[in-house]
């Protein structure tokens, strides 16, 4: 099973073609349509870094175009991508097609109308018009103009750029649901969206891997990586999320909640945890945030009415009409919650104690419960009422 170092590698060698599931697309969809019935209708998506040879995002949203009641499907491709390495039959049959162009420009798909009579609006009314001036990047000047048309983006931005690919949505306010990486969640760029509620997790994916088709030439190194019985290639990523501002039934749904002294007593992870690492019993409060640590969501406490200190996965169970998100607990102390910030002396001779040598333990970066530093968390706090969930 692949581990984040596939992340770690395709933002290294920018081997950023990683071609989502059908099945994990369309699930995600499900939840937004099942909440809103007319979410799409009447809508122009734009997939941007897509194409209908390679990708599963055309697949879809032209299978389900009467479905949803869409007005306008676009897809771009980037001439780097696998796409333009082989022809669609789309691009072959046009006659816009032009070999030295199809080697060197992006390329344009739409969709919008019955183009074979068959009586239905499907993958095969997908149009080939034609190929872009450039290479099909989306800060290009024309795939903006496109970004501007559209109502909706969709897409698996490519993982080196999703924080200029996601301001870059955000930047035009358009609706969206892309895919990255669960730590995502911890970039300046993007905790003061989910902070504000101008982002959330999307509904289908909360835990485990999952499976990305490759390119041809990808090089299948970590565990986990095969080829399927189409004799594509594919790797499973750890950590993958859908980051979205499209309203779904998940984010409304309560968490239950427990007392202190009953996840104490029936949550053996948490009550090992506390007295394995800090010799206590109970929530241990931060040395450097006025706030207790909460290292499992699952033990959110319904009794505390202080600040908590959560796990990032928290997003996956977050509903804003139970709980606040007051910051996170960091380096540069953007959110003004630091009760201390430890020196440089400090620091270093911190490291000395734990690990006898030279060095620097940086007590500044996270939460520190009893000189020890713990893992990222989200600083919340229960609104009235939300905590007897």
């Amino acid at each position: 099973m692949a581990d984040n170092t596939n992340l770690g590698a395709a933002k290294a060698g920018k081997k950023d073609e990683f071609y989502t599931q059908y099945s994990d697309i369309e699930a995600e969809m499900n939840a937004y349509v099942e909440y809103n019935p007319d979410v799409f209708r009447n809508k122009t998506i734009l997939l941007p870094c897509d194409d209908p040879e390679w990708s599963n995002f055309t697949k879809y949203f032209a299978s389900n175009f009467e479905r949803f009641g869409l007005k306008k499907l676009i897809s771009t491709s980037y001439e780097k991508g696998a796409g333009n390495k082989q022809l669609t039959i789309f691009e072959m049959l046009s006659p816009l097609y032009n070999e030295e162009l199809h080697e060197t420009r992006g390329k344009l798909f739409t969709l919008t109308r019955d183009k074979d009579g068959s009586g239905n609006i499907d993958t095969d009314d997908i149009e080939f018009s034609g190929y872009l001036k450039g290479d099909g990047d989306f800060r290009s000047k024309e795939v903006c103009k496109l970004r501007d048309e559209a109502d909706i983006i969709i897409t698996n931005p490519p993982f080196s750029q999703f924080r200029e690919f996601l301001a870059w949505i955000t930047n035009a306010n358009k609706k969206f649901a892309i895919i990255g990486n669960v730590n995502a969640i911890t970039y300046k760029e993007v905790f003061p969206l989910l902070k504000d509620n101008l982002m959330w997790l999307g509904d289908s994916i909360h835990s485990g891997d999952r499976k990305f088709n490759v390119p041809d030439d990808y090089p299948l190194e970590a565990a986990g990586c095969g080829v399927d019985p189409d004799g594509r290639k594919f790797i499973r990523v750890k950590g993958v999320r859908w980051f979205t501002n499209i309203d779904h039934g998940g984010r409304h749904e309560p968490l239950q909640l427990d007392t202190m002294a009953h996840n104490l007593k029936y949550n053996k992870s948490l009550k090992k945890k506390f007295e394995t690492e800090y010799g206590i019993s109970v929530y241990p409060h931060y040395d450097n945030y006025d706030a207790i640590e909460v290292p499992f969501t699952e033990c959110i406490p319904s009794d505390y009415d202080g600040v908590m200190g959560v796990p990032i996965t928290f997003m996956d169970k977050y509903n804003p009409d139970q709980f606040e998100i007051l910051g996170m607990c960091e380096n540069e102390d953007l959110y003004g919650m630091k009760t201390r910030r430890y020196t440089s002396q400090e620091c270093k001779d911190r490291y000395y104690e734990i690990f006898g040598k030279q060095g620097t333990y940086d007590l500044n970066a996270s939460g520190v419960v009893q000189g020890k530093k713990v893992y990222q968390r989200i600083l919340i706090r229960a609104k009235e009422g939300g905590n007897t969930q």
